[in-house]
């Protein structure tokens, strides 16, 4: 039996989990590790942060749905990498063994990296700042509110799109979605109660997509009143002001940023990371210097943008790739990335985005529709009620086909 090991139980770890399953106890053993005793899911962290849904609705337990499916969980944290000798070292456990190694930890929310954050600043990243942002937002009576995302930097090692934001996905569910609470719900006035500013370290907003979604996005930026500055790198958050390396200010009253993305320290300490920490990899998702070693998802450094799709793309990857080496009869995927995401934007109304403009593609689409809402909502609780596991291919083909016609 070869013994595998997964390294974080996201969407790309749980993707690859469930691919390889079929294996276990004929060809491998599957050993997750995860510091948290629950799966995040955070494509519903919005409706935690601005229509106070349960977390519970964001949560998949690890020890049970991993361990009735046949694999051993780890709840630890992995403090050393021994990737010469296939180890990996646990804070609280004993040491790890593995012939296979794949890397999923996903990248650490930099709140620190932001002067002020932590005394003034509000996310919906995780589920501990989305529920500390629904507190907030529900004494919010009016004043000046400003988010963007702060820049993000990258290694060099692969050739990957060098985006200055992870995504700025959450940012349309910010704005969109905050403002649907105070005009809807608090009977707040744009542009006499409250105003809504927005900020991008790009040159663009929505570096990752094309002039349709841009296009799109920005016509209900005017209608609603918002501002967008661009070239914006975030330095500081103040009391009642948010700074900028060129030397602005912006006057604000609440403050929700997507903090910048880096790699958890582990692997910025370790062999296997690039020198921002990242794990490159070629398009098969292996390692560049170490055969039995895989990453997928956001710790991925061809992972561009931070995404939640991307995640689940190389997670198919990266598991057909382990299935070859393992004599699998099987053909992996190209390594073909595409902007997925469909943005809430409060009530019964979001907008779907489809683009692979970024890759040098021609798709560029948005979709603003309670069709797309209806889809989010679908997607959400498929996951949730099947405990992490992505809908079957055919149904994705069907997306697939939907979003090609649309």
């Amino acid at each position: 039996m070869k013994k595998v090991v997964i390294l974080g139980a996201g969407f790309a770890g749980l993707h690859i989990f469930y691919k390889i399953r079929h294996l276990i106890g004929k060809k491998i053993d599957v050993t997750v590790i995860d510091s948290r005793s629950h799966s995040l899911l955070k494509p519903s962290l919005p409706e935690v942060a601005f229509e106070g849904a349960p977390l519970s609705h964001s949560l998949v337990e690890l020890k049970h749905t991993l361990e009735g499916r046949g694999a051993e969980f780890i709840q630890d944290e992995v403090t050393h990498i021994d990737e010469k000798n296939n180890m990996l070292m646990l804070k609280n456990s004993e040491n790890v063994e593995y012939d296979y190694l794949m890397v999923t930890l996903g990248a650490v929310k930099d709140y620190d990296a932001i002067k002020g954050f932590r005394e003034y600043g509000y996310s919906v990243c995780d589920d501990e700042q989305a529920q500390r942002l629904w507190e907030r937002v529900k004494t919010f009576e009016g004043g000046k509110v400003v988010t963007g995302a702060a820049k993000s930097t990258w290694g060099t090692r692969v050739d990957a799109p060098p985006l200055s934001a992870p995504c700025e996905g959450p940012i349309g569910e910010i704005m969109f979605m905050l403002d649907y609470y105070l005009e809807k719900d608090k009977d707040k006035k744009r542009g006499e109660d409250y105003s809504i500013n927005v900020f991008t370290p790009g040159e663009v907003f929505f570096e990752d997509v094309g002039d349709t979604p841009r296009e799109a996005i920005g016509k209900f930026m005017t209608e609603y009143q918002m501002n967008l500055s661009n070239d914006k790198v975030l330095t500081e958050i103040g009391k009642d002001f948010v700074a900028f390396e060129d030397g602005t200010k912006m006057d604000c009253d609440l403050a929700i940023i997507i903090p910048p993305y880096a790699a958890p320290q582990v692997l910025k300490d370790s062999n296997i990371g690039d020198e921002k920490g990242f794990i490159p990899t070629d398009k098969t998702m292996r390692h560049l210097d170490f055969d039995n070693i895989f990453a997928a998802g956001d710790i991925a450094a061809l992972a561009q943008p931070k995404l939640g799709h991307v995640a689940i793309i190389q997670g198919a990857i990266a598991a057909a790739s382990l299935l070859k080496e393992l004599g699998e009869d099987v053909e992996i995927p190209a390594h073909e990335l595409e902007v997925f995401c469909i943005m809430n934007m409060g009530g019964h109304e979001a907008t779907l985005i489809a683009s692979d403009v970024l890759y040098g593609g021609k798709r560029d689409i948005a979709f603003y529709s309670p069709i797309s809402k209806m889809m989010k909502w679908g997607f959400d609780n498929y996951l949730y009620f099947n405990k992490g596991h992505m809908p079957p291919d055919f149904a994705l083909e069907m997306t697939d086909k939907l979003v090609k016609f649309l």
